[in-house]
């Protein structure tokens, strides 16, 4: 008698973006071993390694039916394309994108910061909350458990990785013609983003920044109402000249303030790194590849005996594509 079991059959909407490209490798070095099938949306399909097999083609129902749970990573036209052809809750779809989660039947999905008794979600479609309210939530909600918060400040630089790889190629594009003297492309941004912040994108930018602030602030709402133990902070979101990683710098006036070392420590668990001050300060591009939070630089406001500031920095694809892997380990 044969008595193996037989691997999950997943697949991956979007398999050439960063997001898709962050989802293959997790489950690379996972010992769930499911088979996946890649549908590429044809942005780029060139960037599929050829070694990994399977099939990049467009989204159908075949294909769709065949799997149990489908992660969706491309544009938000595939993404509404596979949601029409999933029938009977088959798929269960996990959306990284957001494109999906004004459906009715949406539910917003941050296991990170989620708290660890509370009974499983089910539903046809999981949305993966956006990196950076995922990343605040896990702060806040640590420093909250401990000491009492009254209000709090966050500055959140985003990275050109969260437009994806237009958005990368479009910052280094600029960087490279602002070098040589040339016109700027301007597609994503609308503005110049090299060598330069952005509080706003240009008025023909296919996104405002804006409305990307207002899903981050919508987002870490919910997820610090699981615990109700942090208010909300006042958010402002910035678009940083750089490839990879969010920054966060959070400002947080306690009722009363314990002092660094006690915020050190209770910040200190598997999803946060604290640094302390003989150490080399968080960066963007140290968290590169690193799982969860790292903070450091954490010091006293010498303005306000409550208060303090932090220093945050996170992986932002690594951050959405494994709340999405563990998603789905829940739901298999």
């Amino acid at each position: 008698m044969d008595n193996r079991i037989e691997p999950p059959v997943l697949a991956l909407v979007g398999a050439e973006t960063l997001l898709g490209r962050e989802i293959r490798e997790l489950f690379a070095d996972s010992t769930l071993a499911p088979k996946i099938h890649l549908i590429g949306t044809g942005e780029d399909e060139a960037r599929i390694p050829a070694e990994q097999s399977t099939d990049a083609v467009r989204v159908d129902a075949e294909r769709l039916a065949s799997a149990q749970v489908t992660f969706l990573t491309g544009p938000a036209a595939t993404s509404r394309m596979a949601l029409k052809l999933a029938t009977g809750g088959r798929p269960i779809l996990i959306d990284l994108t957001g494109a999906l989660e004004d459906e009715l039947e949406a539910r917003l999905r941050a296991p990170d910061a989620e708290p660890p008794d509370q009974p499983p979600i089910l539903g046809p479609l999981h949305v993966i909350a956006h990196p950076a309210a995922i990343a605040l939530a896990m702060f806040f909600e640590r420093l909250s458990k401990r000491y009492a918060i009254a209000r709090s400040v966050a500055h959140v630089f985003e990275p050109a990785s969260e437009r994806g790889q237009p958005g990368i190629d479009e910052l280094q594009k600029q960087t490279a013609s602002l070098l040589s003297f040339k016109p700027l492309p301007k597609a994503v941004y609308d503005a110049q983003l090299s060598f330069n912040l952005l509080a706003r994108f240009g008025e023909d930018a296919p996104q405002s920044l804006e409305e990307i602030e207002g899903r981050i602030d919508r987002h870490l709402a919910t997820l610090l109402s699981h615990s109700g133990c942090a208010p909300m902070p006042s958010l402002r979101l910035v678009q940083a000249p750089v490839f990879h990683g969010y920054s966060f710098s959070v400002w947080v006036e306690f009722e009363h303030n314990p002092g660094v070392q006690a915020l050190s420590e209770a910040l200190a668990s598997v999803q946060v790194e604290v640094r302390g001050a003989d150490e080399e300060p968080p960066t963007n591009v140290g968290a590169a590849g690193q799982s969860g939070l790292i903070a450091g630089i954490i010091a006293a406001d010498r303005n306000h005996a409550r208060a303090c500031w932090f220093w945050l920095v996170a992986d932002n694809l690594r951050l959405a594509a494994e709340n999405a892997v563990a998603v789905a380990k829940q739901l298999l």
